[in-house]
């Protein structure tokens, strides 16, 4: 059969997989799309992100050194977003979860990062924003450790 799906997990090919495993995947799915994309944005367009960080932490502690920041989340963007990406082709060709636990921990750090800048910047309706994205990189971490 080309799909099955049982209380036990679903199959695939003749290739089975667990629903904690699919719970991960779709966790580490998530992860990639959000902290790749950000970090591609941020290398891409990175003069409209200096602009606007300039515009945003104007006024606060972060006004003359926001520059060192557009250096520091894009790579911890980017290791979120690559090691969910692996995390999910790891758990699909059966090799382990290393790469998913490393990720999300990294989506965790990024999001934590970016909270404080936000909240530094006083601007408290983009912090609620990231809140959900740390939620699930924590649901994440949770459920690798299971």
């Amino acid at each position: 059969m080309l799909l099955e799906f049982s209380e036990t997990g679903v199959v695939l090919l003749s290739q089975e997989w667990g629903w904690l495993d699919i719970i991960r995947m779709l966790v580490s799915g998530f992860l990639a799309a959000i902290y790749l994309q950000s970090g591609i944005d941020k290398i891409v367009d990175r003069q409209g992100n200096l602009d606007f960080m300039g515009e945003h932490f104007s006024g606060t502690v972060l006004a003359g050194s926001f520059r060192y920041g557009l250096a520091v989340v894009p790579v911890t963007e980017l290791l979120a977003g690559a090691l969910s990406a692996a995390g999910v082709a790891w758990l699909l060709l059966g090799w382990g979860i290393v790469p998913g636990i490393v990720g999300a921990l990294f989506a965790a750090v990024s999001s934590c990062i970016l909270m404080a800048g936000q909240r530094l910047a006083k601007d408290y309706i983009g912090a609620t924003a990231l809140v959900p994205y740390f939620l699930v990189a924590i649901i994440g971490l949770y459920f690798y450790q299971l």
